[in-house]
């Protein structure tokens, strides 16, 4: 009898650990101060969480940024940008930071409207 009771709970907690939480979503908009307007968008499945940001200026100024963490003991998160000034320069990157106990890195590469690169590095102890 107590064995019976101990493989339904077990098996119970085997389908709960499996099953995954069902994906949220959200979406917004709201105009700017200056005529502009910013969209966001933001979703999570499970532990990975996933957002856009774009901004357009009342000047025809953009400004995109993606993004995609995955929490856990150590968070890890990737991020994209790119942006366009109203005189048609660009500018883009992608930076991947890790987030633990301990600390926090991250790298980045961007570039410039002249096609310049720079790449960054920065690491902060706790």
């Amino acid at each position: 009898m107590i064995l019976s009771w101990k493989r339904t709970f077990a098996s119970l907690g085997v389908a709960l650990l499996l099953g995954s939480p069902p994906a949220m979503s959200a979406e917004w908009t709201r105009d700017t101060r200056n005529g502009g307007h910013v969209t966001r968008n933001v979703t999570r499945d499970g532990n990975v969480y996933s957002g856009q940001t774009t901004r357009v200026g009342s000047n025809g100024a953009t400004y995109t940024s993606k993004s995609t963490c995955r929490d856990g003991v150590v968070d890890r998160c990737r991020r994209s940008y790119s942006a366009t000034g109203p005189d048609g320069r660009t500018y883009s990157g992608d930076t991947v930071t890790a987030r633990g106990p301990h600390g926090v890195r991250s790298i980045g590469v961007h570039t410039g409207p002249r096609g310049n690169v720079g790449v960054g590095f920065r690491r902060r102890w706790r």
